[in-house]
C-alpha cells in the first residue's frame, strides 16, 4: 500500500449499514419520476444514486471533477447530479461518488467508484450495462479504474479528460510556479520563509485558491480592464503566458492548482519531490536567456515520481471500449492530453479500443448537452455490438437530437487531430 491509499478489495460491502442511513429524497434539479437514494458508504464517501422512470438499463457511474481538497459532503454529490440530468431525461441511471477523502487520491477514488456501483445495484438491481464517465481529473480517475477493475465496466466515456497522468499532467503547472516567481517574486514574498516551490507550500503552511488569486492580480492586473494595468502588470502578465503557454482565464486557477494540490501531492509522498524543471528551455518572452538563467532547475526524487505515476498514470491497457470528447479550447485540460492518452493506448496494443472526438467548444466544464448524449449513445451503440464510432457519426447523432436542447449547437470537427504533448508541454529531465 502507498500513501496514495491504495484500498484493497471491497468486502460484501456492508450493504445494509450504508442503506441504514440512507435517504430517498432526490435534489431539486431531479426529473420528475427520478427515485433517488442517498448516503454516506463504509469508506466515508457521500453518493447518490438516481433512477429514471422507463430505464433503459444502462447506469453511468460518474468521475467527478476535483481534486477537491476539502472533506466530502453531499452537497457536491447532488452539484454533479445536477450537471447531469439530461443523462437521466434520455433514460439512463446514474450513480456519483464524493469520494471518501480530498485530495489527490486517485487510487481511493478508484475503489470509491466501485463502492458506488456496487451500492446501485444491491439497491436497484444489476445493470444491463455499466458507463464509467470521468470529468477533468475524473478522466484520470476513471482512465485508471477501467485499468484497476478491467471487468466491472462496459465502456468508459472520458470528457474533458486530464489523461496526461501525474508523472507529466503537471509539468506545465510546475513551470508556472518558477516562470511566475521569476516575475512576480509574491510567492513566497520577500520576507516570507524560502522554500523550494516543487513543494506547493512549505510544510504546516496552507492557502486558498482566493488567497493565490489576490497574490496574482498584484503581479498581473488580471483582475483589471487593460487600460487601469501598469505597464509592469502587462509585461509580467505577456511573458507568464508565453513561457507556459496557459491562457490568461485559467492562469490563477493554475497556479492554485500548483500551490494547494501540489502541497497534497508531496505531503502523499512523504515530502519528496515528483516534479522536474531540469533541461527546460523556456522560450517566447522578451528575453528568453534571462528568464532561463533565472528559474529554479529542479529534478524529481525517482521514487516519489514512480509513486505519483503508478498511482496515476494511464498505462493504456484498456479492456472495453473507451470513447474521449474533448474541447478544442480547453484552458483548464489542454486537448493535447489526448495525445498523450493516444500514445499510452497505441503503446499497450488497444487503439482499436480508443475513439477519440472533439469539439470546437473552448469550455473544459460545459461542452453541451446534445454533444455529451451523443457521446455516450455513441459509445454504449459500439458496446452493443455496433462498430466503432467515428467522429463524423457521432456529429450526426449530436445534430439529430439538437431539437431537444433549446440554444445549444454541435460543434465537433470530425477531421481534428491534436497536436503531440510535447508541442504544448516542454520537454525535461527525469
Amino acid at each position: 500500500m502507498t500513501r496514495f491509499g491504495i484500498a484493497g478489495a471491497l468486502a460484501a460491502f456492508a450493504a445494509a449499514g450504508a442503506f441504514a442511513q440512507e435517504g430517498a429524497q432526490c435534489p431539486d434539479s431531479a426529473p420528475r419520476g427520478v427515485e433517488c437514494r442517498s448516503g454516506t458508504d463504509a469508506h466515508g464517501a457521500p453518493y447518490l444514486l438516481a433512477l429514471p422512470r422507463g430505464w433503459n438499463g444502462i447506469l453511468v457511474v460518474y468521475a467527478r471533477d476535483g481534486p477537491d481538497l476539502k472533506p466530502p459532503v453531499a452537497e457536491r454529490v447532488a452539484d454533479d447530479f445536477g450537471r447531469w440530468t439530461a443523462f437521466l431525461k434520455a433514460g439512463y441511471a446514474w450513480a456519483g461518488t464524493g469520494y471518501r477523502h480530498g485530495g489527490y487520491d486517485i487510487p481511493g477514488a478508484v475503489e470509491d467508484l466501485e463502492s458506488v456501483r456496487a451500492l446501485f445495484a444491491a439497491r436497484f438491481g444489476a445493470a444491463r450495462r455499466v458507463v464509467l464517465h470521468g470529468q477533468g481529473w475524473g478522466g484520470n480517475v476513471a482512465a485508471r479504474a477501467i485499468e484497476i477493475h478491467p471487468h466491472a465496466y462496459d465502456g468508459a466515456l472520458l470528457t474533458s479528460g486530464e489523461l496526461a497522468g501525474g508523472s507529466r499532467g503537471e509539468d506545465y503547472r510546475m513551470d508556472l510556479r518558477v516562470v511566475y516567481q521569476y516575475y512576480c517574486r509574491n510567492h513566497p514574498r520577500p520576507g516570507e520563509p524560502a522554500y523550494p516551490l516543487w513543494m506547493g507550500l512549505p510544510p504546516g503552511e496552507s492557502m486558498t485558491g482566493a488567497d493565490v488569486r489576490v497574490r496574482f492580480d498584484e503581479c498581473t492586473g488580471s483582475n483589471l480592464p487593460m487600460p487601469a494595468r501598469s505597464l509592469a502588470q502587462r509585461r509580467a502578465l505577456a511573458s507568464i503566458m508565453a513561457a507556459t503557454r496557459i491562457p490568461e482565464r485559467t492562469l490563477a486557477a493554475h497556479l492554485a492548482w500548483g500551490t494547494v494540490v501540489f502541497a497534497d501531492i508531496v505531503k502523499r509522498l512523504g515530502g519528496r519531490n515528483p516534479f522536474s524543471t531540469d533541461g527546460v528551455r523556456y522560450s517566447g518572452t522578451q528575453d528568453d536567456a534571462a528568464l532561463n538563467a533565472g528559474v529554479p532547475r529542479y529534478r524529481p526524487d525517482a521514487a516519489a515520481l514512480a509513486e505519483l505515476s503508478a498511482a496515476s498514470d494511464p498505462t493504456g491497457r484498456i479492456e472495453v471500449p473507451v470513447l474521449t470528447l474533448h474541447g478544442i479550447g480547453d484552458p483548464t485540460a489542454f486537448v493535447e492530453h489526448e495525445s498523450a492518452y493516444r500514445e499510452a493506448v497505441d503503446r499497450a496494443g488497444r487503439g482499436e479500443r480508443l475513439a477519440q472526438v472533439f469539439t470546437a467548444q473552448p469550455e473544459h466544464r460545459s461542452l453541451g448537452s446534445a454533444e455529451y448524449l451523443a457521446a455516450l449513445a455513441a459509445l454504449t451503440a459500439w458496446i452493443d455490438g455496433g462498430k466503432r464510432p467515428t467522429p463524423a457519426e457521432v456529429a450526426a447523432r449530436c445534430r439529430e437530437s439538437l431539437p431537444r436542447f433549446e440554444g445549444e449547437s454541435c460543434r465537433i470537427e470530425p477531421a481534428y487531430r491534436p497536436p503531440s504533448w510535447e508541442s504544448r508541454v516542454y520537454p525535461r529531465v527525469r
